[in-house]
This record gives structure tokens, sequence and C-alpha cells, in this order.
């Protein structure tokens, strides 16, 4: 397999799987960063510098023409080593709202716990300035339309940040399963299991709301908004659709350290036309990791992995006389049911690579440079906010289903 060197073979690479005509028809958000950067400097602050800021400064820092002059962090910790990293040039506000107003910003990174998402991406919207905000959008079905209500009325870009959409693995899986390599995908299988406390240290017993944020529900939806957003909005994205309802269950089975969030779920998401996602979390096993598995009747993807197999596969070479007498011998030899009663059994084959390449990066990178690109041009591609926003509301549609013990379904009068 061939792997990346540096940033620019990593984008030649990508432009030239996102200028493919499958690709540029069937995935808009693509086109932005495939083409020429317009050559003028944007200025941009982030909001929220720990630790997804910080990964997300990472992200940004070699993009050229791109100027991180602020940050924002009400925590004085994350506030100081913010500053530190952004050097000396760069200053600091506690206030989010106070940066808007004294800085002349084009763009702002907004990676606060889920809770503020919403004040924050509308007020920098109104402010006329443009947003990428972290997934999920926010904590509420009335948050999340507020949040896309601006994006409509001001005009400004809201990319949200499911940066599975920047995967050059996942680009090319898409193309694949349009083209119809696994047929009409009937089922999409996908899990997250870990096994960590997902607890950070604590100052001060004060503070461990301000830092534990994912783990009450004042905060923070837990596991479906957290984890389960990223892997729903795939689903979506493949079966070209939101959920029709979700029903599910979950608990904390486990980590009993006076969390209000669960540590395992198990849910049914139901599409149009009777496909599901079966969806599964665990906070105390990390045996099957992270994965997404698109089934149809020609064949099988998993996503994170990289590797497809076909349904039925031509036999290798020289060994279909040899296949076709061992399975002659076996089958004569029972004297009972046919060729149904065969039993099934797992596919042991290794599979076909999606890509040949070696990807360093899980989006994140190509999701800022989109970003970035976008802004500079003022290309405004409301398909990503709809991506962020369809998958927002779906995982909340799921954590009220296991909080309430009831089958949700889609609610009506949304803003897309």
């Amino acid at each position: 397999m061939e792997e990346f060197v540096n940033r620019r073979d990593f984008l030649r690479t990508f432009s030239v799987i996102a200028a493919t005509s499958m690709v540029a028809g069937s995935m808009p958000w693509l086109q932005g960063i495939a083409q020429e950067p317009a050559g003028r400097t944007v200025r941009l602050g982030i909001i929220g510098m720990g630790s997804r800021g910080k990964y997300l400064h990472l992200m940004l820092e070699d993009i050229p023409d791109l100027d991180i002059c602020c940050v924002c962090d009400n925590y004085e910790p994350n506030l100081s080593e913010g500053l530190q990293i952004l050097g000396p040039r760069a200053r600091g506000y506690k206030d989010y709202r106070e940066m808007l107003e004294k800085e002349q910003l084009d763009a702002v990174v907004i990676a606060t716990p889920l809770h503020v998402h919403a004040h924050q991406t509308i007020d920098a919207l109104n402010a006329g300035i443009h947003v990428m905000c972290e997934k999920s959008l926010a904590l509420t079905y009335e948050d999340c339309n507020d949040m896309v209500r601006a994006h409509q009325n001001t005009g400004k870009i809201l990319y949200v940040g499911h940066q599975r959409m920047f995967n050059i693995r996942f680009i090319q899986a898409y193309k694949m399963i349009r083209e119809g390599r696994i047929g009409n995908v009937t089922q999409i299988r996908a899990y997250w299991h870990r096994n960590t406390v997902w607890k950070r240290p604590v100052p001060s017993p004060e503070l461990e709301r301000h830092i534990n944020w994912r783990f009450y529900h004042e905060y923070s939806a837990g596991i479906m908004t957290e984890l389960a957003s990223h892997q729903i909005q795939v689903a979506n994205q493949i079966y070209d659709e939101h959920p029709e309802c979700v029903w599910g269950a979950g608990s904390i089975n486990h980590w009993k350290d006076g969390r209000e969030t669960d540590d395992n779920a198990n849910l049914v998401f139901k599409y149009p036309g009777g496909s599901h996602l079966v969806y599964d979390a665990l906070m105390s096993n990390m045996h099957h990791g992270i994965e997404e598995q698109i089934l149809g009747p020609l064949g099988t993807m998993e996503l994170e992995a990289g590797k497809m197999w076909e349904e039925f596969p031509p036999p290798a070479p020289g060994i279909l006389s040899l296949i076709n007498h061992l399975e002659r011998k076996f089958f004569d030899a029972v004297p009972i049911g046919g060729a149904s009663w065969i039993p099934d059994s797992a596919v042991s084959r290794k599979g076909d690579w999606i890509i040949d390449k070696v990807l360093d990066n899980d989006g994140s990178k190509m999701l800022m440079e989109a970003f970035i690109a976008d802004v500079r041009s003022n290309r405004v591609d409301s398909f990503i906010t709809k991506q962020g926003f369809y998958a927002s509301i779906a995982a909340l549609m799921g954590h009220h289903a296991i909080q309430n013990n009831e089958i949700v379904h889609w609610p009506g009068g949304l803003a897309m």
C-alpha cells in the first residue's frame, strides 16, 4: 500500500478522488476543497481549548494563509495553555461574546461542551462569522433547530464536526456503494466499544461537573451525542435518508461512580424502506473496537478497517474442481436435507482494500482544510449542515428512546 508522505500528496490524492464525476455529483461538499485557494488570509478564533480544541488546532496550524489570532476558554488552565500554543501574538478571552465583539474574525471553531454550542454558534453567525461547531449540534431539538435557522437567515457557513465525510476511505466507499458494488444496502451495523472510565481528573470537587460534563444530563446526552452521532451520520449518508424512528435500551452496568449518562447502549434505527441501523456502544470492553459494517446482497464493507468482501466471489484459479469435489463428497454422505440445509458460517476471507492508501488521519485534517477553503471563497454548502443536523436530531432521538423506554419518531416542524 502507498503511504502519504506530506500534506501536498495527501491533498492531491484527495482532490483527484473528489473531482470524479460520481463523487462531484453525489458529494457536493467536496467541491470546495478540490479548487485552488483564493489566496487571502482567513482570520480565525477558537472557542474552547480543551482536548478537542487543541487537537483541532493541530489540524489547522499548517494551513497556509490562516491567522489563528485568538482563543477563548472560561477555564483558566485551558486558556493559558491555548495562549501558549498559539504564541505571543494571540489574544485570550474568557467570554466568547467579548471575543466576537473585539476581533475582526472571518470564522470560529467551537469545541466546547454540548450544552453551550447553541448560543455560541448563533451569536457568531449573527455577528457575520462563519462557524465550524463540533458535533453534536446541541442538547435539544429546539436548539439544533435554532442553530440551523441562524445559518439559513445569515447565509453564513455552519460546518459540523463529522470528519468521516472527509475521510478518503469513506469517500471511496460511498462511491463504490453508489456504483452498486454491494447492491442495495439492506442493513448497517455499527458499534463503538471502549474500556475506559472516560473520566478526567478534577483538581477541586466543585469543578467535577464542569470538567466531566459528559456524565451529566444537564450538559450531555452521553454516548449518543459523543459517540453514536458519528456513526449515525455515516448511516444517514449511505441510506440518503434520516431514520423514521428508534427504540433501544441503555444502562450503567459497570462504571458506578456517580455518572448519570449510560456506559452501554443498544438501539435500532428504522429507515424508510425498512432498512435498519443496528447500533451498540460499550464502555467496559474494547475487544471489538469501532466499526461500521455496510451489508448488501452482493457484498459487505467495513469502513473503519477499509475492507470489502464480495458475497459471491469467483473461486481462485485452479481450486474450483477441488472445491466441487469436496462439497459433492461431503453432501453425498449426508442422507438428510438438501442444499438449503447447508450451515451458514462466517466468511474467513481476508477481503479487499477499499482504497490502497495508508491514511494517518481520520478525516479531521481534511474537514478543517475544507472549512477554511470554503470560508476563504465564501462558499456556503448546506449539505454539510444538513448532515450534522440530521445526525444530531437522530442521536437525541436515541437518547430519549433510552431514557423514556419508548419508540421515538422523527420530530416534525424541523428547519431542514
